[in-house]
């Protein structure tokens, strides 16, 4: 299981704060010694979307660590004062240039071991002019049978590009939840 213990300092004055069970807890948090304040670590949230045009989607090569010059569907870290949608048009316009129409929550991936939740969502891309950020070398789209499997950046994204595929030829869409 997937245990950050990055807290050394409380945030609140600065006092030591080491790891032991609050009273009416079940876990150990970060607790200040001068304070008292009780800090909770919890999961990141990555957001991102699957950007599809007639029968291909859009696929980034990122250009940033980690796994700098794989590809990857656009997505990144959720920001405080946005919703999970919100965040995935953003990144999907930040790292692709890509304006696009939100769809339904398509993947929703449990990273235990590096304490993250990936979700994803189907989107329909409005044109194929992309305008690549700082983060992407190049914005690319693929077809199933083009897409460079083996140069894929994260397992949550061959994951719900696998389902995307597999439900496009069903037909019909669904929202998929997986522990990875």
């Amino acid at each position: 299981m997937f245990q950050a213990r990055s807290i050394k300092h409380c945030k609140a004055c600065g006092g030591e704060a080491p790891y032991s069970i609050p009273p009416d807890d079940n876990r150990e948090r970060a607790i200040c010694k001068v304070c008292g304040t009780i800090h909770y670590e919890n999961p990141i949230n990555v957001v991102g979307t699957v950007p599809a045009w007639n029968d291909k989607v859009l696929l980034c090569r990122r250009n940033i660590e980690p796994r700098y010059g794989l590809w990857t569907l656009p997505a990144g870290f959720m920001e405080l004062g946005e919703t999970t949608a919100e965040g995935a048009v953003r990144e999907t316009e930040e790292e692709a240039g890509a304006r696009i129409d939100l769809h339904g929550l398509f993947t929703l991936l449990n990273v235990v071991r590096v304490g993250q939740v990936h979700l994803f969502y189907r989107a329909s891309l409005r044109d194929t002019d992309f305008a690549p950020g700082p983060e992407t070398i190049e914005a690319r789209l693929f077809r199933e049978d083009e897409i460079p499997w083996e140069e894929l950046a994260f397992r949550t994204v061959r994951e719900t590009l696998q389902r995307y595929f597999e439900d496009s030829r069903r037909g019909r869409f669904e929202l998929h939840c997986a522990d990875i």
